[in-house]
């Protein structure tokens, strides 16, 4: 996505959400199917001798209680942004520093593996760690980004470059 645009998208949502429906907007995340905004809630009122289990479940609560509570203002401006940014959009939260998405798109991706690519697939399979090779697929896409964040992050700066520097050259027809 060009900067620009996903900044626009940003800041569409940062004007449109209704006041006080999250302490802070967190993220905005864009690609080609989906918006997923994410915001902070406050934490539940809890004290400081509530066991570590007792929070945790406290923190679900709340979460569960925000999710009921705004679905009708989350859903209003959801139906606006999708017609408008033609995405589907998504929505988690940030609680007590854990992080809660209610809903995502799973978008099928089409693609051509040989064989030794397969293999480890139906490694991941046959070890218990995925179902199908759509699972494992995706596991493995998980574990690339968890360990390859700072060079995710370098190419990601790298390709909003090389699209600014597009949008500055002439016109192509």
């Amino acid at each position: 996505m060009i900067t620009s645009e996903l900044e626009a998208v940003r800041g569409w949502f940062s004007g449109r959400l209704p006041e006080g429906l999250f302490e802070e907007l967190v993220e905005v995340a864009v690609d080609r199917e989906e918006i997923t905004v994410i915001g902070r809630i406050p934490g539940p009122a809890v004290t400081s001798e509530t066991s570590e289990a007792e929070r945790a479940a406290a923190v679900e609560g709340k979460v569960s209680e925000f999710r009921e509570r705004t679905r009708g203002d989350r859903m209003a401006v959801a139906r606006e942004a999708e017609h408008r940014f033609e995405r589907k959009v998504s929505w988690g939260v940030q609680c007590e520093g854990r992080q809660f998405l209610y809903t995502n798109v799973a978008a099928p991706v089409m693609t051509r593996l040989r064989q030794p690519e397969r293999q480890v697939l139906d490694l991941l399979i046959d070890g218990g760690v995925a179902r199908s090779r759509s699972e494992a697929l995706g596991w493995c896409v998980r574990l690339v980004r968890r360990n390859s964040d700072e060079w995710l992050s370098d190419l990601k700066e790298s390709l909003a470059h090389v699209q600014e520097v597009r949008r500055q050259g002439p016109d192509v027809a």
